[in-house]
C-alpha cells in the first residue's frame, strides 16, 4: 500500500480582479460555466430581489427557476459562459471583491473528485483510474469527463462535485482527462435504510435510449412529446421553471424504459430554445431533472 505523504502548499499572492476576469473569460471560452468566489471559497449571496429565494426560483438549489436578475446569484447556478455577463457592471463589482474563480463541473460535462488530504490521494491512486489532476491547498482535484450527482463526504476526505455544485479553479492541472468510471459513480450511491426493503435495480441509459417503450404505445409517447412541446411553447413567464418541470415530467414517464431517442430530446431542446433558452440552460435542466429522479 502506498504510504500517505505530507503535502504542503504555499499560498501565492492574492489575485487581482483583472486577472480573475481574464481567467474566467478563458474558461468560459472553452464552454466551462464560471462564477466568482469570495474569501473562504464561498459564493456571493443572492441579491436583494432573490434573498431567501423570493424570486421564486431555485428553491433549495434544486430547480433552475425563473430568475433573470443580472447579479451573481444562486451559487453554482450563477455559472455562465457568456462573456458579456462576466464583464457586466454587476459582475465587475463582484470581481472587485472576489478571491477566486469557481466553475460548475456538471455544466461543463465534468466531475471533480475532491481529495482533501494525503490519505485520500493515496486511496485514489490505488482505487481510481488516472486522469487529470490539479493540486489544491491540502490535496488534489481529480477531474473526469462525465456528470453525476454531487455528494460530500462519500468517504473520509473525499467529496464529489459535479451536477449542482461548484469547484474552485486552481489551474489546468496535469495528465489526460479520462471518462468518469463506475467506481466514482458508486461513491455517490446512498446506502438503503435497513428499515426498508432494498429497491430493485433499474438499468438506465446515460443519455437517450432506443426502442419501443415496454409499457406505453408509440402513439402515447408521440402524443406526450407533442404535449411537452406545446407546454413549453405556451409559457408566458417562468420559462426556466416550465422547461425544467416539462423535462421532469417526460423523464418521469419514459426516463427508465429506454424509449426516448435523440430525436425526442432534440425536439424538447428545440422547443425550449425557441422560447429563448440557451443550449446550456437546456442541458442543465435536463441534467437536473435526471438527477432529481435518480437517473
Amino acid at each position: 500500500m502506498t504510504q500517505p505523504t505530507t503535502i504542503r502548499r504555499v499560498p501565492g499572492p492574492q489575485p487581482q480582479p483583472a486577472e480573475l476576469l481574464r481567467t474566467a473569460l478563458a474558461l468560459a471560452a472553452t464552454g466551462v460555466p464560471v462564477l466568482p468566489l469570495r474569501a473562504g471559497k464561498v459564493p456571493f449571496g443572492n441579491c436583494h430581489q432573490c434573498a431567501h429565494n423570493a424570486c421564486g426560483g431555485r428553491p433549495n438549489m434544486k430547480t433552475p427557476g425563473p430568475c433573470q436578475c443580472p447579479g451573481v446569484c444562486h451559487a453554482w447556478a450563477a455559472g455562465t459562459t457568456d462573456p458579456a455577463v462576466l464583464a457586466s457592471p454587476a459582475w465587475t463589482a463582484a470581481w472587485q471583491r472576489a478571491a477566486a474563480v469557481a466553475y460548475h463541473p456538471g455544466g461543463a460535462g465534468l466531475t471533480v473528485v475532491d481529495l482533501d488530504d494525503a490519505a485520500a490521494i493515496a486511496w485514489a491512486r490505488e482505487t481510481l483510474p488516472a486522469t487529470r489532476t490539479v493540486p489544491t491547498t491540502r490535496g488534489e482535484h481529480w477531474i473526469y469527463r462525465g456528470t453525476m450527482a454531487s455528494r460530500n463526504a462519500v468517504r473520509p476526505g473525499v467529496d464529489i462535485k459535479s451536477a449542482m455544485a461548484y469547484a474552485r479553479h486552481l489551474g489546468p492541472g496535469t495528465g489526460t482527462m479520462t471518462a468518469l468510471p463506475d467506481a466514482v459513480r458508486a461513491l455517490a450511491v446512498k446506502e438503503p435504510s435497513p428499515a426498508r426493503p432494498v429497491p430493485q435495480a433499474v438499468t438506465v441509459p446515460a443519455g437517450a435510449g432506443s426502442g419501443e417503450c415496454p409499457h406505453r404505445t408509440p402513439a402515447y409517447l408521440a402524443r406526450g412529446i407533442a404535449m411537452a412541446e406545446q407546454r413549453i411553447a405556451e409559457a408566458r413567464s417562468a420559462v426556466h421553471a416550465t422547461v425544467y418541470r416539462t423535462f421532469l415530467a417526460v423523464l418521469s414517464r419514459h426516463g427508465r424504459c429506454g424509449c426516448l431517442t435523440d430525436t425526442h430530446i432534440a425536439r424538447l431542446f428545440t422547443a425550449a430554445q425557441a422560447k429563448g433558452e440557451t443550449l446550456r440552460h437546456c442541458t442543465d435542466a435536463w441534467t437536473n431533472a435526471r438527477t432529481t429522479l435518480g437517473l
